[in-house]
């Protein structure tokens, strides 16, 4: 985005650096996927994006007793 601010664009990047390093997906990053390859499913929010991304490595408790 042209007219975003330099320091704004560079938060950004490093959100999504901090995102990967940890092994959390990109968002922007899917829903340019879902646009591209699925013109017709619907694009969920970006909080409905990380709760699908939770639920799918935890399942639905912790993953450990303690």
């Amino acid at each position: 985005m042209p007219d975003e601010p330099t320091w704004r664009r560079s938060l950004g990047r490093c959100l999504t650096a901090f995102r990967q390093v940890v092994g959390m997906p990109d968002y922007d990053r899917y829903v340019r996927h879902l646009r591209l390859a699925h013109p017709g499913r619907p694009i969920p929010s970006e909080r409905e994006f990380f709760e699908l991304y939770l639920k799918a490595r935890y399942g639905e408790g912790p993953t450990r007793c303690c």
